[in-house]
């Protein structure tokens, strides 16, 4: 795709496109919900992509064709705000740029791309990263990586009307082939963490359930984690969030915290701790206790957090018991979408064949299996 992209520019448009670009969607290890609570995650870009192809146009309009939706669109640079749909994205990218730099003119942009939309795989925010770094160059903006993946984060929530944290977005654009990122979500320091187990593959099961929920739900766990900060902070004033928090200090004033403000604290809570051993662990080579780490994540997710399902619940709990298997969890904001897991390579094939046939059996519907590789970030294609 990364060649035809440039092809399928020429077809529509009739000329040549200036800047082609790929970025990527990526999965996440472990460190769900962490991120806009100011702590840990742990993700890796992946070998599915999101494709843009640019030039400029003399009519100061966005033009842009969705090959794989087959649709186009026409916005005037002018007179930017947010829609319905993916166009969203291009113009909350545009307009947030014009707010940090001048000179963006007309463009006609082709996209394309084979991240699954509602998989949990951030299609969104490898739109944001692809076009933002297709304009970045284009223009001559000068902006960095890490600006990029800010300016992303501001699209989604202003345009898209969703509060995530930065997880996607800095992931897209940072990955780093054959490594996952230890990404603090305060500091903004990071840390390459080597993922390098040939012996296993990542394996995405899609439970095809759209997470619908999960944008609404989303902000709600959000406000749901601020209102224990917020009476945690009288008690203890140098917290901030709940990455500051310690399981001793919720424990200790768990009768003054509403019963679900105090599950889903106590989630992230967890959840950071688990991904901070995790990475020692991983350091260590110790691919099975990461595993496990994997599947108390889940637990979590599912009976603290609730925001799993009965579908992801199911495929979790069935992969545990399938040979070959380190570990499995849903991935990304929940309601849907799909669960990772850590694979022996020889056993691939009899794992998906397995949970093909137990999910359909269950739900009367065949997953889609995606077979993950850890790849680089956003890049140029010449």
């Amino acid at each position: 795709m990364e060649k035809n992209i440039r092809r399928q520019f020429q077809q529509y448009f009739e000329k040549e496109a200036l800047i082609a670009v790929a970025a990527p969607g990526r999965v996440n290890l472990i460190g769900e919900h962490t991120d806009y609570n100011q702590g840990f995650v742990l993700p890796g870009a992946i070998d599915k992509r999101i494709y843009v192809a640019i030039a400029k146009n003399d009519e100061y309009k966005l033009n842009v064709y969705a090959s794989q939706y087959r649709e186009n669109f026409s916005f005037p640079l002018n007179d930017l705000h947010p829609v319905s749909g993916w166009a969203t994205y291009l113009l909350g990218m545009i307009f947030y740029l014009q707010k940090q730099k001048s000179g963006i003119e007309g463009i006609d942009v082709l996209i394309d791309g084979d991240v699954p939309v509602g998989a949990g795989m951030s299609s969104s925010a490898a739109i944001c990263s692809a076009f933002g770094f297709a304009l970045n160059e284009l223009f001559g903006l000068g902006l960095t990586r890490m600006q990029l993946a800010f300016t992303g984060q501001k699209t989604e929530h202003e345009f898209a009307g969703v509060k995530c944290g930065i997880m996607d977005q800095f992931a897209s654009l940072h990955g780093k082939a054959g490594h996952v990122i230890k990404l603090d979500c305060r500091s903004m320091e990071y840390e390459y963490i080597r993922f390098d187990f040939p012996e296993y593959k990542i394996a995405l099961v899609n439970t095809l359930v759209s997470h619908s929920l999960a944008g609404t739900e989303y902000n709600v766990r959000r406000q749901q984690c601020e209102e224990g900060v917020d009476l945690l902070q009288k008690y203890f004033p140098s917290i901030h969030s709940l990455r500051d928090v310690t399981a001793e200090q919720l424990e200790s004033h768990k009768t003054k915290l509403r019963e679900i403000v105090y599950r889903r604290c106590h989630f992230i809570i967890h959840e950071n701790m688990r991904l901070l051993h995790g990475c020692e662990l991983l350091t260590k080579g110790n691919l099975t206790a990461f595993g496990e780490l994997m599947y108390q994540s889940h637990e979590g997710l599912s009976k603290w957090y609730e925001v799993s399902c009965i579908e992801s619940d199911f495929l979790v709990v069935h992969a545990k018991s399938q040979p070959g298997v380190a570990g499995a969890r849903q991935m990304g904001g929940g309601f849907g979408g799909c669960t990772i897991n850590l694979v022996k390579d020889g056993m691939v094939e009899n794992f998906s064949t397995d949970i093909s046939n137990a999910y359909k059996k269950e739900f009367n519907k065949t997953p889609e299996i995606y077979i993950m590789q850890i790849e680089d970030g956003a890049k140029l294609i010449v």
